[in-house]
């Protein structure tokens, strides 16, 4: 590799669900090497939504989750993951008595 392609920018994005339906994305450029903290910081999603860059913060790479120090590749998807507030297969059940009787 040349020092002109070492120097390209590698183009990935951040990405955070603050609530149900809605999501903030950030689009950044990055130095080659940048880690997942790297690109968090950069984001300013912690600060926007009142996070904490810790070990408490559930980070992942295209729905895989993964630690502050992973090393990026282009077009990477860094997601926050908010913690649940109900149980999936209990909001699936309520969702079920919500709904109409149907014919058996």
């Amino acid at each position: 590799m040349g020092n002109a392609e070492m120097a390209m920018p590698l183009k990935v994005q951040v990405s955070y669900s603050p609530a149900p339906r809605e999501v903030d994305t950030v689009h950044l450029q990055l130095p080659l090497g940048s880690t997942v903290a790297d690109a968090l910081r950069a984001s300013g999603l912690l600060a926007r939504y009142g996070l904490a860059l810790d070990e408490q913060l559930s980070v992942g790479v295209w729905t895989k989750t993964r630690p502050l120090d992973s090393v990026l590749r282009e077009a990477d998807r860094v997601e926050i993951y908010r913690g649940l507030k109900v149980d999936p297969k209990e909001a699936r059940r309520q969702r079920y008595r919500k709904q109409p009787a149907k014919r058996r």
